[in-house]
């Protein structure tokens, strides 16, 4: 009996919510990974607004996300989201610095935004939703939600249009007022959008992954057929010979 051919209880749902919870706080960093998404940002534009100095606001946003990957380095921690954070801060640093034009330290951040957003809906249509790709491993299911449950899969491709739908929400925002709108307002409305969008998208993947059928553990099924492989071998080695 397959984790597909099982009934499905009371018990069984609950749990499969708090896997769905745990997996989702792990891919996507938690608290922790959104205030190290937001601070860099914040800083930049809150130093901006006060004094209009571009220098030291972009050297105090790559000082301060250098000091969280450090915090992360010192307590052994997962460093995937601090040193993602730093890289566009430092993408974004380099765009300001080279064009003089402080909007330009969000640049790089928007178009990231943006090929993302892309990225969910081609590959949806694909028939390799963005989101399963991500969270399959942390599920401990891999790419079998693609061929052996099909339920998972139109959840993670709802989930992925979620996703691109909401990021190329925030794309038409944003670019816009990257064009007319002046650098503090800017700064801060890219601020504001920062973790709004995501807890949205973040839920509905709860939303749709708690209603779908359970990840199915291909490598609990590779351990059992190992298992199994020694334990036939073992039988056949105590058979005396003919």
């Amino acid at each position: 009996m397959t984790s597909l051919d099982k009934p499905t209880t009371d018990q069984d749902a609950q749990a499969s919510k708090e896997v769905t919870e745990a997996a989702l706080f792990e891919a996507f960093g938690g608290v922790r990974g959104m205030v190290e998404t937001v601070l860099p940002g914040l800083l930049f534009v809150t130093i901006y607004t006060v004094n209009k100095d571009l220098h030291i606001s972009a050297i105090a946003a790559l000082g301060v996300s250098l000091v969280l990957v450090a915090v992360r380095l010192i307590r052994r921690d997962t460093v995937k989201h601090a040193f993602s954070g730093v890289f566009g801060v430092a993408f974004g640093v380099v765009f300001a610095m080279m064009t003089g034009n402080a909007k330009d330290f969000y640049l790089p951040g928007m178009l990231y935004t943006l090929g993302l957003a892309l990225a969910y809906i081609i590959t949806t249509l694909a028939g390799v939703p963005l989101i399963g790709l991500i969270l399959g491993p942390v599920f401990k299911e891999n790419l079998s939600w693609r061929t052996r449950n099909p339920g998972r899969k139109k959840a993670y491709a709802k989930a992925s249009w979620a996703w691109g739908l909401i990021l190329l929400g925030k794309c038409a925002i944003l670019f816009p007022m990257y064009w007319w709108a002046d650098t503090t307002k800017f700064g801060w409305v890219l601020v504001a959008l920062k973790i709004p969008p995501f807890l949205l998208a973040v839920y509905l993947t709860w939303v749709f992954l708690a209603k779908a059928p359970p990840p199915i553990d291909v490598f609990a099924e590779m351990e059992a057929e190992e298992e199994a492989e020694k334990a036939r071998k073992a039988a056949a080695a105590q058979q005396p010979e003919a």
